[in-house]
């Protein structure tokens, strides 16, 4: 038995091995990287130079950083609440099988399955002030992207209408886990469409609700090429997300050990709010359909 059980061991070890080995190349050791690189003073030219937990003080303290962090909460709070409503809205009008349906299903996802640069990129040639399609079937100019009041929500309407159908695809597949029996019964004691979605689809739609709202913070927190190729990050400063300041601290200043710190600074406030996410939904989940 305890050679067999050895065999057994090995194999398995065998056939984890790609994919052990990738997650330490392509996790663990950059992340290592991160650490020790967050601890030094280094501009790609001369030797790094240990300078603790100097460059975690500054950021703290910088008056730049707290800027982009603000902004990224702005923008977060622009898109996620839109977004989530609209995809689930949009779920439900899917869930109904219209005529249609199922090209509508492909269509919603071509826009997050497609590279975000290159959405933004045509974004920010269909919002051009002169030459823009916007503004010529307007009939009127407006600097949708040099303007301070409205470059955040263009950037922000782009991310709505790149993931709006990737929203929706996941609350379809939750809504298609719905038996139809509760639906049923609560039409037969007179509850109408929207009590139905209110009292059984959004209650038990509440898991999926919570790994939606999730990756859609952490892909909001995380946002850069929508904002390189629509704005750089401008006009002044009104873009300047906590990715951009990371991007222009590290490949503009030349501070690896300050750009270092913030991606570590990044990642904890993503962890500590995915935690409280799943704490919150965690109590109020519903996750068995049956007494």
């Amino acid at each position: 038995m305890a050679p067999r059980r050895g065999r057994s061991t090995g194999t398995a070890l065998a056939l984890l091995a790609p994919s052990l080995l990738g997650t330490a190349v392509f996790l663990l050791v950059p992340v290592g990287v991160a650490l020790w690189l967050s601890l030094q003073r280094w501009d790609l030219v001369s030797p790094p130079r240990w300078v603790g937990l100097e460059n975690y003080a500054t950021v703290l303290t910088d008056a730049g950083t707290r800027h982009s962090f603000a902004v990224t909460v702005l923008f977060t709070v622009l898109v996620i609440p839109v977004q989530t409503v609209l995809g689930l809205l949009l779920a439900v009008l899917l869930a109904r099988r219209l005529p249609g349906s199922g090209a509508l299903r492909t269509l919603y996802v071509v826009p997050w399955v497609s590279a975000p640069l290159v959405v933004g990129l045509v974004w920010r040639w269909v919002l051009d002030p002169s030459t823009g399609a916007l503004n010529a079937l307007l009939g009127t100019r407006v600097e949708w992207l040099s303007s301070h009041a409205l470059a955040l929500l263009a950037v922000a309407f782009v991310t709505v209408w790149t993931n709006v159908g990737y929203v929706a695809l996941f609350f379809l597949a939750g809504i298609s886990g719905i038996p139809d029996q509760l639906s049923d019964a609560a039409r037969v004691d007179g509850a109408g469409p929207w009590r139905v979605l209110w009292s059984i689809t959004l209650p038990l739609l509440r898991p999926t609700t919570s790994f939606v709202l999730a990756t859609g913070v952490i892909s909001s927190f995380q946002v850069f090429d929508t904002v390189y190729a629509m704005t750089g990050g401008g006009p002044g400063d009104a873009t300047r997300v906590l990715a951009y300041e990371i991007y222009d601290t590290a490949f503009t200043d030349l501070r690896m050990g300050r750009a270092a710190a913030l991606s570590v600074l990044l990642t904890v406030v993503l962890v500590v709010l995915t935690l409280a996410q799943r704490w919150w939904f965690g109590r109020r989940s519903t996750y068995e359909l049956s007494a």
